[in-house]
């Protein structure tokens, strides 16, 4: 069976069905052979079993040219290519991000202000005043909006902050935001203290949806919860993948569901964008917000994302152009103002139409050239092939993992995986538990040793995630070799 047929059976919810050869080396090389996207992994900057061991800069950049002219790559004893599975903590890093940095900083350095109004040619950047709205085009595909629902800026609590200050209006009947019972810790400190700001007391208006026994959260209860204090619900703010698990959960159904009993629907995208496949726009969604320095490579705190529907964006003038203008109350500052308006350094402000509107402050450019390098990647392609290839990646990991709970079970088998094996129902991420804290620790060891970065969370978790864009078939069976070795070595 090819790689596309693989991408067929798993895009309709069925298994992949590798064949009993799928677990060698071989097999795994022959579908990077068909692996279109292949090409993509040269865009990235892997670091190596030896630049993993630095203490302390030495002007070398993995697998780049030395300033004397000598290459730190792959080629060199003892310093092959690590394997990347930690992406959904902080992407690799793309080799244009410098390139489009350095553009930025030539271009500060030779025309100082002037960058502001200024195009450069020959620099892969438009003019400062123009970088995040440059960035939000080069972001509509990945969300799945038109560019005028997206806004760069901030990082992603203040972005929640900045979106629940415009869209938590709670009154007394309607007080409650629905969360799930374990969101990344930000995400409930930024919930709590919307609640308390509001003079509200936040064991009355969470709600937070709990768990099965095996750590998901099934749509149906989503939905039931939903049911229960729809009445009292002012919003429903949740992750379109959770950072712990892995599951993505049913963006589309679960909006159209809250929606229809009048409750604003958020979502918190941090593992979702750049992840899977989104259409934010078409599920009707009414405010999203991002990172960008996990699967879209900005860098570490990298600036972020947010989503802003249409009809939210608008700007209307009921009394004419001499009038105020009527448009949905936010904080606001002067880079959300119209550009026509924006220096004329008056007090009357007139936001721009969209998400743009939503800008409080001048971006920093440097954040924003980096982001703009990372994107320049993913407009090399598109999120429906990278969403195709990493079904059947982390589908092969999957099927290597059972293999191995097969030869390692017994009586108390050495770990279990947590995400969905609906593949429908996950992104790249797999979240592996270990039986116990000492095998966790062991296994988290053998895997440093062996040049492998994927990341750890408590309890006995590891968090495993081929990305697409960098990762390859034959980066899982070398993963899954180096963890049956560390098993193995731990059951003599």
């Amino acid at each position: 069976m090819s790689l596309d047929q693989f991408v067929d059976r798993l895009r309709n919810g069925e298994p992949a069905k590798f064949p009993s050869t799928a677990n060698t080396l071989a097999w795994a090389q022959s579908l990077d052979e068909q692996d279109k996207l292949s090409h993509l992994r040269d865009e990235f900057i892997i670091p190596t079993k030896a630049s993993l061991k630095k203490k302390a800069l030495d002007g070398r950049i993995p697998g780049q040219p030395a300033q004397n002219g000598i290459t730190n790559g792959a080629s060199h004893e003892g310093d092959e290519q690590g394997i990347y599975f930690v992406g959904n903590s902080l992407g690799a890093q793309p080799k244009a991000v410098r390139q489009y940095v350095d553009a930025q900083l030539e271009t500060w350095a030779s025309i100082g202000v002037a960058g502001h109004f200024q195009d450069m040619e020959q620099s892969p950047l438009p003019k400062w005043q123009d970088l995040a709205e440059d960035c939000a085009k080069k972001s509509a595909d990945i969300v799945g909006s038109s560019p005028a629902e997206i806004v760069i800026m901030n990082t992603l609590t203040a972005n929640l902050h900045m979106m629940m200050a415009s869209f938590y209006k709670p009154t007394e009947k309607r007080h409650k935001i629905i969360l799930e019972w374990r969101p990344f810790p930000s995400d409930y400190y930024a919930i709590e203290s919307q609640i308390t700001w509001h003079g509200l007391d936040p064991e009355k208006s969470m709600v937070k949806i709990e768990p099965d026994d095996s750590y998901l959260i099934p749509t149906e209860r989503v939905l039931s919860v939903i049911d229960e204090h729809a009445e009292e619900t002012a919003l429903l703010l949740l992750p379109g993948i959770q950072y712990f698990s892995g599951q993505f959960f049913d963006m589309p159904r679960i909006t159209a569901h809250a929606k229809a009993k009048g409750i604003t629907v958020g979502w918190d995208l941090a593992h979702a964008a750049g992840n899977v496949e989104l259409k934010l726009h078409d599920w009707d969604v009414d405010f999203a917000c991002w990172c960008t320095y996990k699967y879209i490579n900005a860098g570490p705190g990298s600036i972020a994302g947010a989503f802003v529907h249409e009809r939210h964006g608008k700007v209307e003038w009921p009394q004419g152009e001499s009038g105020k203008p009527s448009y949905r109350p936010r904080l606001t500052g002067w880079y959300g103002g119209d550009k026509s308006v924006r220096f004329k350094m008056d007090n009357n402000y007139v936001p721009i139409v969209g998400a743009g509107g939503f800008q409080v402050s001048n971006p920093s450019a440097i954040d924003l050239a980096s982001l703009s390098g990372a994107l320049s990647v993913f407009n090399k392609t598109c999120m429906r092939d990278l969403r195709s290839k990493a079904l059947v990646l982390t589908a092969y990991a999957e099927y290597l993992l059972d293999q191995m709970t097969a030869e390692f079970g017994g009586s108390t088998p050495a770990f279990r995986v947590l995400t969905p094996r609906d593949p429908l129902q996950r992104g790249t991420q797999l979240s592996v538990m270990l039986a116990s804290e000492q095998l966790h620790d062991a296994v988290s060891a053998a895997l440093e040793a062996n040049g492998v970065m994927c990341d750890k969370r408590k309890p006995n978790v590891i968090r495993v995630a081929p990305v697409p864009l960098y990762s390859r078939f034959e980066d899982v069976w070398r993963f899954m070799e180096i963890l049956k070795g560390a098993l193995a070595k731990l059951n003599a």
